[in-house]
């Protein structure tokens, strides 16, 4: 969760009393709680197969038949418990914090129709997983394939890039297909795009790489915030170009898919409101804006880049 969705470690320390070990301790845990919604747990893929595995399972080596059956035994525990289903990822953007993929990222088919079917054979279970585009055509209809071998219904997130912006409707084909011979298939679309939050205060912003910046970038934010308003750091920062980073979700920024998120925030907003045509319109160049727009509120403003749906 530090790595994937950049909670930090502290927050997931302090706020979650880690009070269980199996699925069940969870759901009892759960169980003595109030919420204001209800919830539905699904059994993680990562961490059965690190607690089955270990080691082994955090490199992602290929499973055996005695680590299946023991994934086995536990999932279908879960379901037993009260688990909804089963959730896996296979996607290159789910990694740790120092930048390890997820032990699931090649789980074989063996190991995914092992757990399914276990699942499956306790009661009415659902098979959820995450994609990435790259590897749509061969992971999907492995995925149809646990699904057809297991009769367990099967849901994932369908998303729409630039790099291939028709391709979501072509897996929509696919599904209806997979439909049409028996198969429960759902898709899931987000209610909004899918993007980066950059700021000061966040773990990422476009001049983070810059080597002016990464003199102070250590500095407190009201510290920070002194220097970046000197025009000198302001010159310099901006006359630098992005150097080379080993952080895996940080990209060149794309100021014409860079929008100030406003408050309240405004993630849908028209194209010619993002920098880069500001900027032209202007007359300025788009880091201009992007730096001092991040200096505003006290250095907590955030830019917004969409780069799903």
């Amino acid at each position: 969760m530090q790595g994937v969705e950049d909670i930090p470690e502290p927050v997931l320390s302090a706020g979650i009393p880690w009070a269980w070990e199996s699925f069940p301790d969870y759901m009892d845990w759960l169980a003595r709680r109030d919420f204001d919604i209800d919830i539905g747990a699904q059994l993680p893929h990562a961490a059965l197969r690190v607690y089955v595995m270990g080691e082994r399972g955090a490199r992602r080596d290929p499973s055996t038949a005695a680590d299946n059956a023991a994934m086995a035994k536990l999932a279908g525990a879960a379901v037993r418990a009260g688990a909804l289903g089963f959730s896996t990822s296979r996607t290159l953007n789910h990694r740790t914090s120092t930048g390890d993929f997820t032990p699931t990222l090649k789980a074989g088919e063996d190991e995914l129709t092992a757990i399914a079917g276990a699942m499956q054979s306790e009661g009415r279970s659902v098979l959820q997983f995450v994609l990435d585009l790259s590897g749509i055509d061969d992971d999907l209809p492995m995925m149809l394939r646990v699904a057809d071998n297991t009769k367990c219904p099967i849901s994932f997130s369908i998303t729409q890039n630039d790099r291939s912006p028709r391709r979501w409707r072509q897996t929509l084909d696919e599904i209806n297909a997979a439909t049409r011979r028996g198969l429960s298939v759902t898709a899931q679309i987000a209610a909004r795009p899918v993007g980066l939050l950059l700021g000061l205060e966040l773990s990422r912003n476009p001049f983070q790489t810059h080597p002016s910046y990464r003199k102070i970038a250590h500095l407190p934010l009201k510290e920070r915030l002194a220097h970046l308003r000197q025009s000198e750091v302001r010159a310099a920062i901006l006359s630098e170009t992005a150097g080379a980073t080993d952080d895996p979700l940080f990209f060149r920024p794309n100021y014409d898919k860079m929008f100030l998120l406003g408050d309240p925030p405004d993630y849908e907003q028209p194209p010619e409101n993002a920098l880069g045509p500001q900027a032209r319109r202007l007359g300025k160049r788009p880091e201009e804006l992007a730096y001092d727009a991040m200096l505003s509120d006290d250095g907590r403003s955030m830019l917004y880049v969409p780069f799903l749906n």
